[in-house]
């Protein structure tokens, strides 16, 4: 990490720092990272330095496995990436001493905002003071790296503790909101502090960016930038034809957690089942929903009809994609799940529910079907009509390949994040 040189600081905090190469440096700091159901960050994070960007990262927790159960890649970036709560008391005191010891007023000023963010709620202050601590461990470690600019994806508890860390340092701040999560609780997660306080803002989608509008006054709209997801189009290639078995195979992707939907998914499948035809919903992911979802399926008798086939690495998933007659969501809350692009890329037909940003991604009865929320007898019916129509499903599997090529190729979408970093990084330094 020698030989680096940094840019000046611009009126708004951000800078363009490169390295002797050239290379833009930029931080990444993540709640937990790797994380199964993130994938798509570490995609993004080394596609952006295959694009010429120094990307150093930064992690709150631990991976969410263990070493033994990463991939080869997930291994190399925990390797690699700044653990913060595991690094211990000692590495937090000493990144605390060194900050008092360099800028006494900034880190006092800090701590008073940090503080502030709690309002009089006890729980909240203590938390802020968790956040702070974190906060100039993470000053320090771009302190010591030269590197000027932090970016965090999703604007929950890690952003706060950039907000925190951008208060304490001569950092710029940038984000990546996904939602819906955290516009539920949008006094709590003070995005409207976070909007204020950041450079700029990638939002996945018109959705995301429409809800960050409706926290903020128009003169900040302006830092709203559309950077949306994707998937890579070799990666996720169209399966060879599909034989089928004897059991209509419907596959579920997603942690198993209440906004996921996926009880509804059951009583869907019940239904289906109630009728005679033979259906096996396969449900990949973990949760703490888990147990129930096995009992609501062990109490309907679909034993047989209903398999959790648990967390399943990235590099395994392909296979279970391979054997999907259909995909399905049946999620109350949603960003643009990366998920319904992995399977549409597949060309699989999916079905998913009418919410927050799916439609941006789905179009219904064009590139997939898309029914209302909580209805498990629409969503029954979806699936029924992709079992009885081989040709739907075959014409909803080809245009579901085609919107995700012309609109979620990652490939394209990481080098418009790219473009996104230099043109405003390089404005504000």
């Amino acid at each position: 990490m020698a030989d680096r040189q940094s840019g000046a600081i611009g009126a708004g905090g951000g800078q363009t720092v490169r390295n002797s190469n050239g290379r833009v440096q930029v931080a990444y700091l993540v709640s937990e990272y790797p994380r199964i159901s993130h994938t798509f960050i570490l995609r993004e994070v080394r596609r952006l330095r295959e694009l010429g960007f120094e990307i150093h990262t930064a992690s709150i927790n631990h991976p969410d496995r263990p070493p033994e159960k990463l991939t080869g890649q997930e291994r190399e970036e925990a390797a690699a990436t700044f653990m913060v709560k595991p690094a211990g008391i000692s590495a937090a005191l000493s990144a605390h001493l060194a900050a008092i010891a360099r800028r006494p007023l900034k880190y006092l000023a800090a701590m008073m905002f940090a503080l502030r963010l709690g309002g009089t709620d006890l729980k909240k202050l203590l938390y802020g003071m968790f956040y702070f601590v974190e906060a100039v461990m993470i000053g320090e470690w771009m302190r010591a790296a030269a590197v000027r600019h932090l970016h965090v994806h999703f604007a929950t508890p890690a952003s706060t503790v950039g907000l925190i860390a951008a208060r304490a340092y001569p950092i710029g701040l940038s984000l990546t909101v996904h939602g819906p999560d955290e516009f539920y609780d949008a006094p709590g997660y003070c995005l409207a502090e976070k909007i204020a306080g950041a450079s700029f803002i990638c939002c996945i989608g018109m959705y995301a960016r429409s809800q960050l509008m409706k926290l903020s006054p128009p003169e900040q709209w302006g830092k709203l930038e559309v950077a949306p997801l994707g998937v890579f189009l070799d990666e996720f290639a169209p399966r060879a034809a599909h034989a089928g078995s004897d059991r209509f195979e419907i596959l579920c992707v997603g942690r198993l957690v209440a906004a996921k939907g996926q009880h509804i998914l059951i009583a869907a499948v019940d239904r289906l089942v109630r009728e005679g035809r033979r259906v096996r919903l396969r449900l990949v992911g973990d949760g703490p929903d888990r147990s129930a979802l096995q009992e609501d399926a062990r109490r309907r008798g679909l034993d047989g009809a209903v398999v959790f086939e648990g967390s399943v690495n990235p590099d395994r998933i392909r296979p279970i994609y391979e054997a999907a007659d259909v995909f399905a969501l049946a999620s109350f809350a949603e960003g643009i799940p990366v998920v319904l692009m992995e399977a549409m890329a597949m060309e699989i037909p999916c079905v998913a529910t009418f919410i927050t940003g799916i439609p941006e991604l789905i179009r219904d009865g064009l590139d997939g079907l898309l029914v209302a929320p909580s209805d498990d007898a629409a969503l029954a019916n979806a699936l029924r009509r992709l079992m009885d129509d081989t040709e739907l499903r075959r014409r909803l599997a080809q245009t579901g390949r085609r919107r995700v090529v012309e609109h979620y190729n990652l490939d394209l979408n990481i080098a418009r994040l790219g473009e996104i970093f230099r043109r405003r990084l390089e404005a504000d330094g």
